[in-house]
């Protein structure tokens, strides 16, 4: 089998089935005796482990298969699910997690997991953790054949297809002594089975089956609706078979109905057991059949969405040269058929966009493991909250903004919440509260990080400030404590006692802000002695198609994007004034430094001067600034194309664009213009 087309179905699926590992994990840690869970999780392992296998990722189906034993037992009540054990079956998925990465990376995702497999053969065993004693018995289908163990999916399938009607039969398929080719009569065998029904289960297994490593007898587990005698009729048309024996098999809650041995009494409360979480599994795959069908989605290569995004972004900038065309020629129906060509360009690219539109949820997945380990490791209790996990955003956000809201989580873990001790001595609960929520406000989506922990500091911030010459003690008591907040922002700012691994060894929160303004975002502080924090980040919604308000300097077009400007201005040269021998004007109260586009870009200058400016005004966070052009152009929207690998660091701009009359602007990146 050519394993390379599957290559990429096996990343994705192997991806969802280990986060819903780690979340219902998660959901079993308060909830030890949830069987619907443990069912859940052992159907996730258990696939996984059938995948890698398939695929040929041996130390990943040897991990799986491991750990699968371990929920089987947990499942079948001969375990206790405890924190120690579910720390190591953590331990385990982060290890499959990191293997399938180095898969999708390209390697060959082998890693030594012999030490992990040992641990949990040990938990298995009863020697790491405490047997329930109750359990007399493990689920189990006895049924004098060659199966005498069958897991609950399994079992599930079969009682499933005898309800239906279906006829669940062993087949034996024994060769001649002088059959020579083994595994190529095994495969014949096989597509004939295939053909007329399913096989569940082998003995030996496939893969030994095609190593030959098996003497002349194989058994399968087959359902199909056709009768015994036409089913051993297909298999002997293969050659060098000897002999086929078939015999019905029959189960009921793990167990045959034709057991001469009668279950003793004190397995009943076992096997009612199996019965009800037979029946619970069997209606929640039902449900989820029914949720499939419903669910009408298929998959599609991220780069399929890129190239159609590219194609549109083309459509968009002829789009524009038409309407100029069309405004040019003032002729009627060519005007008609572009204001029509507009509105549908209009919806098709609300369609292509929101194609491109994914959950934040991919991002919040892989926190409460981490708020987990990290509360662990600090010695805190901690209940995290999420909110708003289907919010969307762009896949180009989605993939800058995981490494930041890590770094802040991890900030307001360390610094932010105290320790049990303290937070009782507060007056406040031992556990403290994590929210992380994200929601929708017009064209941007909002992600706010809160805690109920101690707040900051206002005092240690303002000093350590002071102490590293970013302020005076002068501007240290006219600050506002928005503006004080800020400033745990700077670069190479951090109020921390000791330097911790957890939150970022001291280097502060620059880079999350330097990483969300990079993307179009603000970040917003909001804090309260003693009560908590809200740090809050503004992003857009998308980054490939923006609004800008298009500017000429001399004869050269700049787009500024809209989602930075405050307003526009024409100011007289007389306004003007002079602060720290740079040219500021009054804005409504508040002194604005004025930046000219000629200088900053070195454009040059025509001999004959304006006396008025036209000024348009940018902000970043709570500072402002004041940008002079030559001449507002408009509105527009635009595609923002990258200036290539030639032309990467060019300060102050973040990009380009093609206008309808085949020019090109530059997109000036306002956060790089104000200091």
């Amino acid at each position: 089998m050519e394993m390379n087309e599957y290559l990429e179905v096996f990343i994705e699926e192997s991806k969802e089935h280990i986060q819903s590992l780690n979340d219902n994990l998660l959901v079993l840690e308060k909830d030890p005796t949830n069987i619907n869970t443990v069912n859940e999780i052992f159907r996730s392992a258990h696939t996984l482990k059938g995948m890698s296998a398939t695929m040929g990722y041996q130390d990943t189906a040897n991990l799986t298969h491991q750990m699968e034993n371990v929920l089987d037992a947990v499942r079948n009540q001969k375990l206790v699910m405890n924190s120690e054990i579910l720390d190591v079956v953590l331990e385990a998925v982060d290890y499959l997690e990191a293997m399938v990465m180095d898969i999708a990376g390209g390697g060959d995702g082998k890693r030594d997991v012999e030490g992990l497999v040992k641990q949990l053969e040990a938990i298995e065993n009863g020697e790491a953790v405490a047997v329930n004693s109750d359990s007399k018995t493990n689920t189990s289908v006895s049924n004098n054949s060659s199966f005498d163990q069958l897991d609950q999916f399994e079992i599930t399938v079969l009682q499933e297809s005898e309800e239906k009607g279906y006829h669940n039969l062993e087949v034996n398929v024994k060769l001649q002594d002088a059959c020579l080719l083994k595994a190529a009569r095994v495969y014949m065998v096989f597509e004939i089975l295939e053909q007329i029904g399913e096989v569940i289960k082998s003995q030996p297994s496939v893969p030994e089956l095609e190593e030959e490593k098996f003497d002349l007898e194989f058994t399968v587990l087959l359902v199909t609706q056709e009768s015994t005698e036409n089913v051993e009729k297909r298999i002997m048309k293969v050659s060098e078979i000897d002999k086929v024996t078939i015999k019905p098999f029959n189960v009921e809650g793990g167990y045959s109905k034709n057991q001469s041995d009668q279950p003793q009494p004190e397995q009943d409360g076992q096997v009612n057991n199996d019965k009800v979480a037979a029946k619970e599994q069997t209606t929640n795959n039902q449900t989820t059949t029914k949720a499939a069908v419903n669910n009408k989605t298929i998959r599609v290569n991220i780069e399929r969405l890129d190239g159609l995004m590219n194609l549109f972004e083309e459509l968009v900038i002829d789009r524009g040269r038409l309407e100029q065309i069309s405004d040019n020629l003032k002729h009627a129906e060519l005007q008609e058929t572009v204001e029509r060509m507009t509105r549908i360009s209009g919806d098709l690219q609300t369609i292509i966009l929101n194609m491109r539109m994914v959950p934040i949820e991919q991002v919040f997945n892989r926190f409460p493991r981490m708020v987990r380990q990290l509360a662990k490791d600090l010695g805190k209790q901690i209940n995290l909250e999420v909110i708003g996990a289907d919010t969307e955003l762009d896949r180009t956000v989605i993939d800058e903004i995981g490494d930041p809201l890590v770094h802040l989580i991890r900030n307001a873990l360390d610094h932010g919440v105290e320790s049990p001790d303290k937070r009782l001595e507060k007056g406040k609960p031992a556990e403290g509260n994590l929210q992380l929520k994200a929601y929708h406000s017009g064209n941007h989506v909002f992600i706010e990080i809160s805690d109920d922990g101690a707040g900051i500091n206002r005092d240690k911030v303002t000093n350590k400030a002071i102490s590293n010459g970013v302020i005076t003690n002068e501007q240290a008591e006219v600050l506002t404590d928005s503006q004080v907040f800020q400033l745990i922002m700077e670069s190479g700012f951090s109020t921390a006692d000791t330097i911790s691994d957890v939150s970022g060894r001291g280097v502060g929160l620059d880079v999350v802000k330097n990483t969300i303004e990079s993307l179009g975002g603000s970040i917003t502080i909001e804090s309260e002695a003693g009560k908590g924090s809200v740090f809050s980040i503004q992003l857009p919604l998308t980054l490939s198609i923006i609004s800008v308000l298009l500017v000429e300097v001399e004869k050269e077009k700049y787009a500024v994007p809209l989602s930075s400007i405050i307003e526009t201005a024409i100011v007289n040269k007389s306004e003007i004034l002079s602060a720290h021998n740079k040219k500021v004007i009054d804005f409504r109260g508040k002194v604005v430094p004025l930046i000219s586009l000629k200088q900053v870009f070195d454009v040059p200058s025509s001999s004959d001067e304006d006396e008025f400016y036209s000024i348009v005004i940018i902000r970043k966070g709570d500072k402002m600034a004041g940008l002079i052009v030559d001449t507002f152009i408009g509105q527009q929207e635009v595609v923002l194309k990258s200036l290539g690998d030639y032309l990467t660091d060019v300060f102050a701009i973040s990009g380009a664009t093609i206008l309808g009359d085949g020019q090109v602007a530059l997109i000036i990146d306002t956060n790089s213009l104000i200091k």
